[in-house]
């Protein structure tokens, strides 16, 4: 991931609303959640969620797919993961028993 991807991606995050509606897309991915769904479960006015989605769709975080009369919003957990490991790029300074730690909190998404 490029440093410009990566700002617009945390540019995005660094709202309330919108890690709120990432994390909770991230909950329920692959299958993701119609927008008014989304909307209720974050106690946010539709038209308000939908400027948070547009910011989130731009820096390629979300991605949206029309299903019968609703739009269904989904994370990109690729774009999620280039994030991720663009910020660990460089860990440590290449002393892997120093990242151990972290990547043993990670290790509970495989249960």
């Amino acid at each position: 991931m490029e440093s410009t991807h990566a700002l617009l991606a945390l540019a995005a995050l660094a709202q309330p609303t919108r890690l709120d509606v990432v994390r909770s897309l991230v909950r329920v991915a692959p299958d993701g959640l119609a927008a008014g769904v989304l909307a209720e479960r974050l106690v946010v006015p539709a038209n308000t969620l939908s400027a948070h989605l547009n910011v989130l769709s731009h820096a390629g975080l979300v991605v949206s797919e029309r299903s019968s009369r609703s739009i269904v919003y989904r994370v990109s957990l690729d774009r999620l993961r280039g994030l991720i490991l663009f910020l660990l790029e460089d860990c440590c300074a290449g002393r892997a028993e120093l990242c151990e730690p972290l990547l043993a909190d990670l290790a509970v998404c495989r249960a």
